[in-house]
């Protein structure tokens, strides 16, 4: 059996390659245009699971993970088995129902016997064996896809086998891929769907027959199969196929030594860097662990350098790689599902997560700026270079970078007007002209190696590191503008900047070595397809966890669609919080944490977004408190990254542990020290959603709106830390908080002496929507009866389209209103219009009307607060001076 190893490791070499392969052809013109190769949204995700299933199981056959043995699951197995073998001969053993579950002991017994079997060669075959039959279980609905479409809420005998060892095998290949948790939760959700009638009162349901959570999980779009999924194969693959290029090309050692060459000189140098770096990185990682373990072994020795113990060290390098899931415009699978289920394109998402992420990143590099102070640390050596006229060269080059952004954006807008349809040929030469230019100037200014990093004494020149790497811009470039200004999906954007990476990557070493005149042009040709295809080989293997865990938090999802267990968890949480939103979101904040001891990131957003999201903005327009979805999303998504700190279990604390030699819990107690900034951000969007760009009428706005919320995070950093220009007195950090607080929610002050809405009779309710603003808002206060029979109340807001009568925009609004007497009659809701999507229904009363008070700007109490931040900085100054 040793023997099988090689061949076996090739095999799933190929595999992982054609999985490559595979991404970049569906989500490619080319099926289009040349009208082949067409593959429906369905099949694709069924090949995209098949994919993931062989790798899984397929890496224990070759030798390369061995798939862990697990007693107790064995013996779980073992039961499985045997129930399905009593149930089918209790049912007669004749009937089809019967002869489903004895052919259905056959799949656990496998399992049963690959964990508790010795002998690992045995072992290797039925790996094989498993990750053939997974795979079928996937590639079924691509081989029958229009026979299950023909027969739907009918399966048939051999439906319901596949789908019930698909799922059994899906969930054995999350435990392998990402540990026990997952699929222990997954699985208590697959038995509730058929468990409802014997569950407690709360959370009791009818109970669903076999063949219906069949069909629901694995034999429709509701459950493994549905938007999770579909997302992991339209967007995410090629992300992470973007994001291993990118390292594979060189960039990460770029990024981490223009890091270096900007901060490393400055106090605690090389940790301010460090947070650069990862903050960099995290533009194309979008993993929290993989961050820690690049970055950190470049970053972390440097930092023991200048005096942060081990443990520090650690931390803030988990600190800023965690942060760096939440860095646009690659912020992580979870953002793409986020676009998805809040039915938003991603360009809005990057929007709304760009001012928190920028302010965050700023926070954790005063707080290594405030640790350096305490230790008195220094930073490392900068090259000698005259001092005069340092501003100016500073200034200078600003000026250069935004003169030079703003020419390439004036040259590509004229060629695209220019050219017309052969734009994009022009373009690409453009790029092509570039990326050799570029290079020839990185051929003059050579990068050093990670593994120099032991020996470095003095800092290169940033200006010299800068035009070492400067072609690793283009693709992300790429990637930004046809983002952001072309309006392409993601996926067809991630597409065109992997073709660009893809060049960069087989063409470097050839035209590296063609400009250094060192020869051999074969050699470094091979060497750059060898490069292109190891990163095909990563990409593959770094989305098996990411596309089994949408699959597998499929299930939570179907079964709470089947089930109707998200009204109940609407009632459960009401209870627990007693109404309180406050209370509710620090439930669904521990709810996060708790999972995601266990759970990755992605599998942890699902399940709680799914279950809470829905529910805090239910709750919060019943006591007028209107959430945006796209803000409790965010919400859940901040705390689902925090689980990768918190211990005992944080995986991001424990790779740095192994970096820094460090203890991984001390690590992870400081890392949350670190990310107390990140905890807060979350509340203060939610309720101040300016910060997520929401509600700014101009570029000045916003602007103010940033400097606030930079000055609030950098005071409450200071107060935090217990150090501002010296160490803080109780006093004095007590104050640094209230002004924090004032920064991120002057409203909340003037609230207090002036209501924010003037309350209107409902009889005003036609004259208010004509005289409210074009394109603006109307919110209104409106009772009725919920599906349980229970009276509510919320707070909603309609779109008010252009002026017109108030009657005509509140039926754009899909609000058909009569007045009877001096009070509106609802005669009419649209489907799925925006007063649909808001929560009225026919029979419900409009009962106020809400219009903006005229009243001050609740910004003139940031004056105050700025004095009372000047009071204490006085304070610590003179105090400082004393010292």
């Amino acid at each position: 059996m040793i023997r099988l190893e090689r061949p076996l490791q090739g095999l799933i070499w190929l595999v992982a390659i054609s999985w490559t392969l595979f991404q970049l052809w569906i989500v490619s013109p080319l099926p289009y245009t040349l009208g082949i190769g067409l593959v429906s949204d369905t099949q694709a995700r069924a090949i995209h699971l098949a994919f993931a299933l062989l790798l899984a199981f397929g890496l224990g056959a070759s030798g390369q993970q061995l798939a862990g043995r697990h007693r107790l699951f064995g013996l779980f197995y073992l039961l499985l088995s045997g129930l399905s073998l009593y149930h089918g001969w209790q049912l007669g053993g004749e009937t089809p129902q019967a002869l489903l579950f004895l052919m259905g002991a056959a799949v656990p017994l496998l399992l049963a016997a690959h964990c508790l079997l010795a002998d690992s060669s045995l072992r290797r075959l039925l790996d094989l064996l498993l990750a053939l039959l997974a795979a079928g279980c996937a590639l079924y609905l691509y081989l029958f896809h229009r026979e299950l479409a023909d027969r739907p809420g009918t399966p048939l005998l051999q439906d319901l086998a596949v789908a019930g060892f698909g799922l059994l095998l899906l969930l054995e290949a999350s435990r392998r891929s990402m540990g026990p948790a997952l699929m222990v939760i997954a699985g208590a959700f697959l038995i509730y769907g058929f468990a409802g009638p014997w569950m407690p009162e709360v959370i009791s349901h009818a109970g669903a027959s076999f063949q219906r959570a069949m069909a629901q999980h694995w034999l429709s779009n509701e459950g493994v199969f549905g938007i999770a999924l579909g997302v992991s194969t339209s967007f995410v693959f090629l992300f992470v196929l973007f994001g291993a290029l990118l390292n594979r090309a060189g960039a990460g050692n770029w990024f981490i030594q223009l890091a270096f060459a900007l901060l490393g000189h400055l106090r605690g140098g090389p940790a301010k860097a460090s947070v650069l770096a990862s903050g960099m990185n995290g533009l194309v990682s979008g993993s929290s662990i993989a961050n820690v373990v690049t970055t950190g072994t470049f970053t972390i020795p440097l930092m023991r350098k200048v005096g942060f113990s081990r443990e520090r060290a650690g931390a803030i390098e988990v600190a800023s790689s965690v942060n760096g899931q939440i860095m646009p415009p690659v912020m992580g699978a979870a953002a793409f599902l986020m676009a998805e289920y809040v039915g938003i394109a991603y360009t809005e998402v990057i929007k709304h997560a760009f001012l928190p992420a920028v302010i965050a990143y700023a926070a954790l590099l005063y707080i290594v700026h405030l640790e350096a102070c305490k230790e008195h640390m220094g930073g490392l050596q900068r090259p000698p270079a005259p001092r005069r006229y340092a501003l100016l060269r500073m200034g200078l080059s600003t000026s250069g970078i935004f003169i030079l952004l703003g020419l390439a954006w004036l040259l590509l807008t004229t060629l695209q007007t220019l050219l017309g349809p052969y734009a994009a040929w022009g373009i690409g030469l453009l790029l092509f002209g570039a990326y050799l230019a570029l290079l020839a100037l990185a051929v003059r200014h050579p990068l050093s190696t990670p593994e120099d990093s032991d020996t470095l004494t003095q800092l290169p020149r940033p200006g010299e590191i800068a035009l070492g790497g400067l072609y690793f811009l283009l693709p992300v470039a790429v990637l930004i503008w046809l983002l952001v200004i072309e309006r392409l999906s993601p996926g067809l954007a991630a597409f065109w900047a992997v073709v660009l990476l893809m060049v960069i990557t087989v063409s470097q070493p050839l035209l590296l070595a063609w400009l250094r005149r060192e020869g051999r042009p074969m050699a470094a040709l091979r060497h750059g397809i060898t490069e292109l295809f190891a990163a095909f080989n990563e990409g593959a293997r770094g989305m098996v966890g990411i596309a089994l865990a949408t699959a597998a938090a499929g299930i939570i999802v179907g079964t709470v669609s089947m089930t109707g267990l998200g009204l109940v968890m609407t009632d459960l949480v009401e209870t627990l919080s007693g109404g309180n939103l406050m209370a509710m979101l620090l439930l669904t904040a521990a709810i996060s944490l708790i999972l995601g001891l266990g759970l990755p990131t992605t599998a942890n957003y699902i399940i709680v977004a799914t279950l809470m999201a829905p529910v805090i903005v239910d709750l919060g327009a019943q006591h007028g408190l209107l959430v945006p979805l796209i803000a409790v999303h965010l919400f859940v998504f901040y705390f689902g990254l925090l689980a990768d700190v918190t211990p005992p279990v944080g995986l991001a604390s424990y790779a740095a542990a192994a970096v820094s030699g460090g203890d991984p819990i001390r690590t992870g107690l400081h890392a949350i020290r670190y990310n107390l900034r990140t905890i807060v951000l979350p509340f203060l969007f939610l309720f101040n959603t300016q910060l997520l760009l929401i509600g700014i009428a101009s570029f000045w706005h916003g602007l103010l709106v940033f400097l606030a919320a930079l000055l609030g995070i950098l005071l409450f950093t200071a107060a935090t830390q217990g150090w501002m220009l010296t160490r803080s007195r109780l006093w004095e950090s007590a104050l640094l908080l209230l002004v924090a607080f004032t920064l991120f929610r002057p409203d909340w002050w003037m609230n207090q002496f002036s209501p924010e809405f003037d309350h209107h009779p409902a009889s005003q309710l036609i004259a208010l929507a004509a005289t409210a603003p074009a394109d603006g808002q109307l919110r209104l206060v409106a009772s009725g009866m919920n599906w349980d029979g229970e009276s509510i109340q919320r707070t909603l807001m309609l779109p008010m389209g252009p002026a017109d009568s108030g009657a005509q925009r509140l039926q754009q609004a899909g609000l058909m209103v009569m007045m009877l007497g001096d009070e509106p009659s609802i005669t009419g809701i649209t489907h799925n219009s925006p007063a649909q999507r808001a929560g009225l229904d026919f029979g419900w009363q409009i009962e106020t009307v809400l219009v903006p008070a005229e009243r001050p700007a609740p910004e003139w109490f940031w004056l105050p607060a700025l004095l009372l931040a000047a009071l204490v900085w006085t304070s610590q100054r003179r105090r400082m001076d004393r010292e």
